[in-house]
């Protein structure tokens, strides 16, 4: 079974704005959603993402178990929080469906062993139309574009502090192979899922 969760951000509080100041305090809450896994020292990946929706920030969490709403909640405004059945949309995706997508991720190429981010627009585009076909859908470059794009802190424990590049595409795309495609929507697409990035996100077009 899986489970989308979202909750609106609570960002009119000067302590939640503080506390959630970087990728990893967000990853942090995501986690502590689960206690049972903490409970016993297991740590399954969620993924998650940030959406702003008409001005409003919404945190966006996709799990194998329920999430607690009132951690779900916490950093949140209270009452927002909604969790939803996820396998319910899984099964209305068949061969040749029409969808409507949003993703979020970070669009990076491989040099020497290391990981660059993809800085202008047509690169960032072309990372994510030469994934289409491995990943059990086409896209039409006409039909898709991208909503934002921007660098975000990132803090690790005893090392520096980074940014990452992250960028939302939205637009419509058909899906060639369910498996392959579903399979993307349950573990996500590119680098850096535990901090945001690689959910994407369907609904019938």
């Amino acid at each position: 079974m899986y489970y989308l969760s979202r909750v609106e951000i609570n960002n009119k509080n000067a302590k939640e704005i503080k506390e959630l100041n970087h990728l990893g305090t967000y990853h942090n809450w995501v986690e502590q959603m689960f206690p049972e896994n903490i409970e016993n020292g297991v740590r399954p990946r969620h993924l998650w993402r940030i959406d702003i929706l008409n001005g409003v920030k919404y945190l966006l969490v996709l799990s194998e178990e329920k999430p607690d709403l009132d951690i779900l909640e916490s950093h949140g405004i209270k009452g927002t929080g909604i969790i939803k059945e996820y396998d319910k949309l899984l099964d209305t995706i068949k061969p040749d469906s029409v969808l409507k997508f949003r993703l979020t991720a970070n669009p990076v190429r491989q040099f020497n062993g290391k990981a660059y981010p993809h800085v202008t627009v047509k690169q960032q585009r072309k990372w994510l139309l030469d994934r289409a076909e491995a990943n059990g859908f086409t896209l039409d470059d006409n039909y898709f574009t991208i909503v934002s794009r921007d660098y975000v802190p990132l803090k690790r424990k005893n090392s520096r502090g980074c940014n990452l590049s992250r960028v939302s595409f939205e637009g419509i795309l058909k899906v060639t192979d369910v498996d392959s495609f579903k399979d993307i929507l349950v573990n996500g697409l590119g680098r850096e899922k535990a901090f945001g990035m690689g959910l994407m996100t369907v609904v019938p077009f």
